[in-house]
C-alpha cells in the first residue's frame, strides 16, 4: 500500500484542528441554559425572592401596612411553639392527611380495578367519578353548608327514613366538623387518585396477569401480589401530593367552616390567613408560612429518599 502524500496529511491536520476548535466552542456555548433562562429568572426572581422576603418579615412585628416595622428576631418562632392553636392546627392536619389519604387511595384502587374489568359504560363511570375534581371549592362550599346544616338536606333525609336520632348540626359541632370536611375532601379528590391508578394499571403487562390467572390466582390475589406492587410509584407520588396538599389545605375549610367551631377545623393555611389578614399580625403569619414550607420540604424529601432506598 502506498504512503499518503503530503497534501493529504496537511488536510487531515487542518480537519483535526477545525474539529477541536468546534468542540471547544460547543463546550463554551451555554446552549441548553438559554432555553431555561426565562424559567430560572421567574423562579429566582419571584418564588425564591418571595420565600426570602417572607423569612425576613417573620423576624418583624408588623401589621403589613404601617411604615413602622420593629425587629423581634426569633420571637415569632418562640411564640409559635407556645401557641396552642398552632398545635391544634398541626393535629388537625395530621389526622386529616392520614384519613383522607387512606380512604382516597383505597377508593382510587378499587374504582380503577373495577373499571379495568369487563364493565359496561366505562366512559360514563369515569366521568361521574372525575367530575368533582374539576368543581371549584367556591362553588361547592355553599352547597355543602346547606346540605350539612342543622336544617339541611342530610338531616331531612335522616328524619324521613326514621333516623331522626342521627340528625345533627354537622358543621356546628366540634366533634363532627372535621370528619365532615374529610368526607367532602374525599368526595372532591378521589377522582384524581382514580385517574392516576387507572393509568398506572394500564401499564401492567397483560402477559403477567394472564400468567397469574393460569397459576390459579384469583382477582384479589392478582390485585394484591401483582397490580399493587406494579403501581407502587404512583402510590408514592400520591403520598407526596397528599402530604403537601394537607399542609396547604385552605379553601374548603375556610369556605365551609372558617376554621371553626372552636378551632376544630383550623389548619396551617387557615391560621396563616387569620393571623395575616383579619388580625394584621403579618410577622407571625410569615413565621407560620416558613414553618409550613419547612414541613412540606422535610416530608417530601423524606418520602423521596425512602422510596429511592427501597428501589435500590
Amino acid at each position: 500500500m502506498n504512503a499518503p502524500t503530503l497534501p493529504s496529511k496537511r488536510r487531515e491536520v487542518e480537519a483535526g484542528s477545525r474539529s477541536e476548535s468546534t468542540s471547544k466552542r460547543r463546550r463554551l456555548m451555554p446552549s441548553g441554559y438559554l432555553w431555561i433562562l426565562p424559567a430560572m429568572v421567574l423562579c429566582v426572581g419571584i418564588i425564591y425572592y418571595s420565600v426570602g422576603y417572607t423569612g425576613y418579615i417573620s423576624t418583624l412585628e408588623w401589621d403589613g401596612s404601617s411604615p413602622v416595622q420593629r425587629s423581634v428576631g426569633a420571637d415569632n418562632y418562640a411564640q409559635l411553639f407556645r401557641d396552642p392553636i398552632f398545635w391544634q392546627a398541626i393535629r388537625n392536619t395530621a389526622v386529616f392527611f392520614v384519613i383522607t389519604f387512606a380512604v382516597q387511595t383505597a377508593l382510587g384502587i378499587l374504582f380503577a380495578a373495577i373499571l379495568h374489568s369487563n364493565v359496561r359504560l366505562k366512559v360514563v363511570y369515569k366521568v361521574i367519578i372525575f367530575v368533582p375534581v374539576v368543581l371549584a371549592p367556591s362553588i361547592m362550599a355553599p352547597s355543602f353548608r346547606q346540605i350539612f346544616g342543622a336544617n339541611g338536606q342530610l338531616n331531612q333525609v335522616l328524619e324521613a327514613v326514621g333516623l331522626d336520632f342521627l340528625a345533627h348540626p354537622w358543621l356546628a359541632d366540634s366533634a363532627t366538623a372535621l370528619p365532615t370536611l374529610m368526607l367532602i375532601t374525599v368526595w372532591h379528590w378521589t377522582g384524581l387518585t382514580f385517574i392516576l391508578y387507572f393509568a398506572a394499571m394500564g401499564q401492567v403487562e397483560p402477559e403477567v396477569l394472564e400468567a397469574a390467572r393460569i397459576d390459579g390466582a384469583g382477582n384479589l390475589r392478582t390485585l394484591w401480589s401483582i397490580v399493587l406492587p406494579s403501581v407502587r410509584g404512583t402510590t408514592i407520588a400520591i403520598l407526596m401530593l397528599s402530604i403537601i396538599g394537607a399542609l396547604k389545605t385552605f379553601d374548603i375549610p375556610y369556605l365551609i367552616t372558617l376554621g371553626g367551631p372552636n378551632y376544630s377545623t383550623e389548619f396551617l393555611g387557615t391560621y396563616i390567613y387569620r393571623q395575616s389578614i383579619p388580625l394584621a399580625n403579618v410577622g407571625y403569619g410569615a413565621a407560620l408560612s416558613i414553618i409550613l414550607l419547612v414541613l412540606a420540604l422535610a416530608f417530601a424529601i423524606t418520602v423521596n429518599v425512602r422510596s429511592q432506598r427501597k428501589e435500590s
